[in-house]
């Protein structure tokens, strides 16, 4: 097994059988990304998460859905009927030999079947069992059904995405699954060393609630600390100060000529900060601009003790410089003259990045199926000893059906056959 682990990767020789839908796709790609024989289980038909979008050239086909390539990437596919007597012992059958199991069903529903980890792991004791729901195992939500949006509401991320005077809004794409499958994937890896050092499995319960709450950050604590219940930010950086004072706006996105960079005034004891603003405003000066602040001096510039009013007269004098400069540009000088200042790019802008091509980022995975090579984001990591690669696309409606059923379980086609007759497979 070390021989195959050291060509296919971290995890190669060990083996997952994905039972999720979209809430814990990304967890099983994970794992594969690592060098996992991760085997996709899926109804006969198809997963509904195939109806995901966008699509392949906009055409809804539940064999071209973007969002199911890249969630099942490194992925081998079989379909099976868990709600048959046949299924339910197939399943057990191949939790036997498995690694690992990650599922994303209602809590208790697997139970019911008699496949759940008190009886999955009688048959294989050191079996890793991952549960990835929206408010875990437990507790009264428990079994509240709920889309990314339901989570991200009831998360608390919501309250500080948007303007600060406009109703809160969430992000544009889904995420609080991702997060769920990426805690699923964090959380299979421990249980996984806790097992190579015992010899023991166990059930890893996954609550993408609680993943959304600690992408909170600091939120929590200025409740806790200073009971100031943040609310949205928009373009600004909040800093909560006690009354009379109160919360500090300070800009942060501001428009240039081609878009938007990420910029701020700052200083005080932070020398760092002195030298940037300093050095801003200088070049700003140098083309005639924000004259009214030449000599303001930085070092006295408190966010603790500041009025709103006079942080506003600092960013209005400067804001109207930077619509004349380009992101390209502002880049350039940011460099050249120590300014931490940044442009926000674009999804063009990534996918031209120079940094990101010059780590090879992006790869390129071969899809026989539609005739086209298609470009899709590589492993954020970098490992000496286990380089990345794709090692297959995503699996087509139970493509890999007789490489596991006859080649590795031993069934023959008069099997395959009755068991596709009788809606098992």
């Amino acid at each position: 097994m070390s021989e195959q682990r050291n060509t296919e990767g971290l995890l190669g020789g060990y083996r997952v059988l994905d039972l999720t839908d979209e809430k814990g796709l990304l967890c099983g790609k994970i794992l594969g990304d690592l060098g996992a024989d991760v085997i996709k289980i899926e109804r006969p038909g198809g997963d509904p998460a195939r109806n995901i979008g966008p699509f392949y050239k906009d055409t809804p086909d539940p064999q071209k859905s973007l969002f199911w390539f890249y969630t099942n990437l490194n992925k081998r596919g079989i379909t099976l009927n868990l709600e048959t007597p046949d299924g339910r012992e197939i399943l057990k059958g191949l939790a036997k030999t498995a690694h690992f199991v990650i599922e994303s069903y209602e809590p208790g529903y697997l139970v019911k079947l008699g496949l759940g980890y008190p009886e999955l792991e009688k048959l294989n004791p050191a079996l890793i069992m991952t549960s990835i729901t929206p408010f875990g195992q437990t507790g009264p939500y428990a079994h509240y059904k709920a889309t990314d949006i339901v989570i991200m509401a009831m998360g608390g991320i919501m309250r500080v995405y948007g303007d600060p005077d406009r109703p809160p809004v969430r992000i544009s794409q889904p995420q609080a699954f991702f997060l769920g499958s990426i805690h699923g994937a964090v959380g299979s890896l421990m249980a996984h060393y806790y097992q190579q050092s015992t010899g023991e499995g166990q059930h890893v319960d996954v609550s993408c609630q609680k993943a959304v709450v600690l992408s909170l950050t600091h939120y929590c604590d200025n409740w806790d600390m200073l009971r100031v219940n943040v609310k949205r930010e928009g373009p600004f950086d909040t800093r909560t100060r006690p009354a009379p004072l109160g919360v500090l706006l300070r800009r942060f996105v501001h428009a240039c000529k081609d878009g938007f960079v990420m910029a701020q005034l700052a200083g005080g004891a932070q020398a760092g900060q002195v030298a940037s603003s300093r050095a801003l405003i200088a070049w700003a000066n140098s083309l005639g601009y924000a004259l009214e602040i030449k000599d303001y001096d930085w070092t006295k510039l408190d966010v603790g003790t500041v009025p709103q009013s006079e942080m506003n007269r600092l960013e209005d004098a400067w804001g109207t410089f930077l619509v004349t400069r380009t992101k390209a540009e502002i880049i350039e000088k940011a460099v050249e003259r120590s300014i931490m200042m940044v442009p926000i790019t674009s999804a063009k802008d990534v996918m031209a990045s120079p940094q990101f091509g010059a780590r090879e980022f992006f790869v390129e995975v071969e899809h026989p199926e539609v005739g086209q090579t298609i470009t899709y984001p590589g492993f954020p990591v970098k490992m000496t000893r286990f380089p990345y690669r794709t090692r297959r696309r995503a699996p087509l409606i139970g493509e890999h059906n007789e490489e596991i059923y006859m080649g590795e379980l031993g069934f023959c086609p008069q099997d395959m056959a009755r068991l596709k007759a009788n809606g098992v497979i």
